[in-house]
């Protein structure tokens, strides 16, 4: 064993990065299934990409937004429509969504920009995080012409792949679709009734 000895905390957090140490051994040990926890993806990330800034994740999300997409629409040679809008379903106009940009009405592009873990999580299995499930699918609820979802991953920290796509097709989530739109319409039926019991 070496017994490594810093100066300060500053160099003492740098020399624990891309490392597993104590604190974040439970969040990427996994014994069960192959599916790789965050905490592996994260020193993926702490090796590969620029550290942050500090800056909001959410402004970063909205400051990048655009330039995602510009880059989306030279890559696909697309025509994206980035106006500030709401889509209502027609069966319930208490169902909507806000698509980062719309491709006619058959298609639509969502953006993503998250932290680098996440993005180079995505890129390496190809799969869009979980926590955007109700997301990716919120757009084909409410409109039944989508076709297709871009959803778009941008970090400019990954400086070796900072911008790559996943595509979803309607036909491969057709059956979820139709399963979260009656429960939404559930949920909405539920909301009217108690909202009328505590207005009257």
């Amino acid at each position: 064993m070496k017994i490594l000895t810093f100066n300060n905390e500053d160099d003492w957090l740098e020399g624990r990065k891309g490392k597993i140490t104590g604190t974040r051994a439970k969040n990427v040990i996994t014994f069960k299934g192959n599916e790789r926890k965050k905490g592996f993806w994260e020193l993926v990330a702490e090796r590969v990409a620029l550290a942050p800034d500090g800056e909001n994740p959410m402004e970063r999300g909205k400051r990048l937004e655009k330039e995602a997409i510009a880059i989306f629409a030279k890559e696909t040679g697309k025509k994206v429509n980035t106006d500030l809008i709401l889509c209502v379903s027609d069966d319930d106009p208490n169902i909507a969504y806000s698509p980062d940009g719309l491709i006619g009405k058959t298609e639509d592009v969502e953006v993503k920009c998250i932290n680098s873990a996440s993005h180079i999580e995505a890129l390496i299995t190809q799969k869009i995080p979980q926590d955007y499930d109700f997301q990716v699918l919120q757009a084909f609820i409410v409109n039944p012409q989508l076709k297709k979802r871009y959803i778009v991953f941008y970090d400019p920290r990954i400086q070796a792949k900072p911008f790559f796509y996943l595509t979803v097709d309607r036909k491969d989530v057709e059956e979820d679709v139709k399963k979260y739109f009656e429960e939404e319409l559930k949920i909405i039926k539920e909301v009217e009734e108690i909202t009328l019991k505590l207005t009257f």
